[in-house]
């Protein structure tokens, strides 16, 4: 085979739409969301059969970041001045995003409360009202799926029908959540999604290159 450079359709440039589902998941779910004649984002969106079970957070800022944080063991022996062998001994995974729609709905996701917390409409007199509640003791954290698709690899003149569908099984918020005011920027959550490996399959999640064909 001829010597080539390389392939510029295998550069990804470009943002994610992310959604959150209501609850974890499972790799059998990532099989219902991925359907031949339509974009996983429709999917997930107003009108398709899995929307309810997912929320899509709207503008996101610097999209996401996929980070794996492997943690290795060392052994070292008399006769070597540097290590004989390394062993993997952990394994950490986290996604981070900023969430640019300042809604109470993304607030909640950002600060892993349950649905109950957010009661109220934006509509009503009353208001829309989240609970600041700091937990009780036992109380267990909430862990959702979640789901971002992103322009893939392929044929710019097919992007259209090309995406790449980032999934996590289990995802948890953990680190700090700041909501501001400021006159001279706009106000969103900046958080950090811990992932954690699904019981049956051990797995964080999954990443599918696709691509789809509208139907005719």
């Amino acid at each position: 085979m001829a010597y080539t450079r390389g392939t510029s359709s295998n550069i990804i440039v470009g943002a994610a739409a992310m959604f959150v589902a209501d609850t974890t998941l499972v790799p059998a779910d990532v099989e219902d969301i991925i359907v031949a004649e339509e974009s996983v984002k429709t999917t997930l969106s107003v009108g398709g059969a899995e929307a309810a079970n997912y929320t899509n957070v709207g503008y996101t800022m610097n999209g996401l970041e996929l980070q794996f944080q492997p943690d290795f063991g060392e052994v070292q022996v008399d006769q070597l001045l540097d290590v004989a062998k390394l062993f993997k001994q952990g394994m950490q995974v986290n996604l981070a995003t900023a969430f640019a729609e300042a809604t109470l709905e993304n607030l909640l996701l950002a600060l892993a409360y349950n649905d109950n917390q957010l009661s109220g409409s934006k509509a009503s007199s009353a208001g829309q009202v989240l609970n600041l509640s700091a937990g009780e003791l036992g109380e267990c954290p909430v862990e959702r799926g979640l789901v971002a698709v992103g322009p893939g690899t392929g044929d710019c003149a097919e992007s259209a029908e090309i995406e790449r569908v980032y999934v996590a099984y289990r995802a948890l918020s953990i680190e700090n959540v700041t909501v501001s005011a400021k006159r001279d920027e706009a106000s969103m959550f900046e958080v950090s999604f811990r992932l954690l490996p699904e019981d049956t399959s051990g797995s964080y999640g999954k990443i599918v290159d696709r691509t789809w064909t509208a139907a005719s």
